[in-house]
């Protein structure tokens, strides 16, 4: 998908079980010129991952929720990702910042780490996000 000055948008997948989370990020990486789609869970995630993956529209970026109640969360999810497509790029979430996964997020297979709350407090960090995909692109 092309913005309207012909660039190509870079395509973003957030998964998350929190529908206000979901929302926050979806309009704050849209400001950034991203193109967004949700899963509420890994499950679904993983889902829309490989429709996409395999119609050659790859996501550029996923954010994945590391705890999902009930539901695949983030760590699972991203290996299933992996297995789908070894470049995928994957942020793993959580306001556990304690959490193995997030101190070692690379072990995992993840790109990086956003803590909670995070798009709507730290321009910054989405700064960084944004130049990170850009350059990966």
């Amino acid at each position: 998908m092309q913005n309207d000055n012909g660039q190509v948008v870079a395509k973003v997948l957030v998964m998350d079980d929190d529908e206000m989370v979901r929302f926050v990020a979806g309009e704050t990486l849209k400001r950034y010129g991203f193109e967004v789609e949700f899963a509420i869970d890994g499950s679904e995630a993983v889902e829309l991952y490989r429709e996409r993956h395999q119609a050659g529209r790859c996501f550029a970026a996923v954010i994945l929720d590391l705890n999902i109640p009930g539901g695949m969360g983030g760590q699972e999810a991203m290996k299933r990702l992996l297995e789908i497509d070894p470049d995928a790029k994957g942020y793993v979430s959580s306001g556990r910042t304690d959490d193995p996964v997030m101190i070692n997020f690379r072990t995992f297979g993840f790109a990086g780490t956003i803590e909670k709350p995070y798009f709507y407090l730290n321009k910054q960090l989405m700064e960084e996000f944004s130049k990170s995909l850009r350059e990966n692109s």
